[in-house]
């Protein structure tokens, strides 16, 4: 019984000892730096693992399990939806209005249709310039 104590000890120490470490970096990790959020999301991984060995040296197998299948998936979510906020974000800078012309969806506003919304002259659609509401015109025959 005092080995398996001993062994939860040390990933007990090993744990404390990478969200150390990984706090250091975290908190040293300059803001200027290009692509700082992906070493940000790096850093958070080794936070992830301490967190797993921690689990396991409290003996909650199942937990730790489940953990070390999700988080490389919320850390890649992050992380792709950061990626495409740069493409939009870049794509708005340089004018580029990229259209689906084999499958248009009518639920995305283009730049054009929110051009010709905007000179409209109407005080709706000027109240709050955070969103865009959109409607579509359904005609019945």
């Amino acid at each position: 019984m005092m080995v398996v104590e001993y062994i939860q000890s040390i990933l007990l120490l090993i744990a404390a000892f990478l969200v150390i470490v990984s706090a250091v970096g975290l908190v040293s990790l300059s803001k200027d730096m290009k692509n700082v959020v992906y070493g940000r999301i790096h850093i958070v991984g080794v936070f992830d693992i301490a967190c797993i060995i921690a689990m396991i040296g409290l003996g909650q197998y199942l937990l730790a399990a489940i953990y070390f299948i999700l988080a490389p998936f919320t850390a890649h979510a992050i992380a792709n939806a950061f990626y495409k906020s740069e493409d939009v974000e870049n794509n708005a800078e340089l004018n580029i209005v990229e259209e689906d012309v084999e499958n248009p969806n009518p639920f995305v506003v283009h730049k054009s249709k929110i051009q010709e919304l905007e000179d409209v002259d109407s005080e709706k659609l000027k109240a709050d310039d955070r969103f865009t509401i959109s409607t579509l015109d359904i005609e019945e025959e």
